[in-house]
């Protein structure tokens, strides 16, 4: 069966403009647009003036394109919840320290512990001291262990250092056999 589409092309660029010759357009294609494509059986050859210059346009998305989508998230934000699955969240009032583990995906709430609770707050001295922090780490740990949770991962928040109770409370989880990721 003969096929009608030919076997190679052969470029000629006899119309192409000189170096000295005006564009009518922008556009990359009006670099192309004197080609000329004829049908041989020899191989493809490429002949080019001496001021031969391709002008591309630099392509971007358009604002049209990019409006269409305004708030998609990137791909970290939207996987970034099944990778890590297991958030820490901490909290310090003036009164108290408030520490919960939460799967990211259905929000379920899997270990809590806080300084208010009534077995604490009846047996610690200061419910905001550093003794107090090492207590609600343990806590955390123990109850997250219980859980079968043994990694999980803290996000601080803008400018926060973790240093201080922060840090106290991160080190006693990772002392008790939780990984953070």
């Amino acid at each position: 069966m003969a096929s009608a589409l030919p076997s190679s092309f052969l470029l000629s660029s006899e119309l192409l403009p000189i170096r000295g010759d005006k564009p009518n357009s922008v556009s990359w294609s009006f670099s192309f647009q004197h080609l000329k494509l004829s049908a041989n059986n020899s191989i493809p050859t490429l002949t080019l003036n001496k001021g031969f210059v391709v002008e591309a346009a630099w392509t971007r998305r358009s604002r049209g394109e990019a409006a269409k989508r305004p708030n998609r998230k990137s791909w970290k934000q939207r996987t970034d919840m099944y990778m890590r699955p297991f958030l820490l969240n901490i909290f310090f009032s003036k009164r108290f320290i408030h520490a919960k583990v939460m799967h990211r995906a259905t929000s379920k709430v899997i270990s809590v512990a806080t300084t208010n609770a009534k077995d604490l707050r009846n047996t610690l001295p200061s419910l905001t001291d550093n003794n107090a922090c090492r207590i609600i780490g343990k806590l955390i740990a123990e109850r997250s262990k219980e859980a079968d949770v043994f990694a999980m991962s803290y996000e601080p928040n803008k400018n926060e250092r973790i240093e201080g109770r922060l840090a106290i409370i991160l080190d006693t989880i990772q002392d008790n056999d939780i990984i953070f990721v």
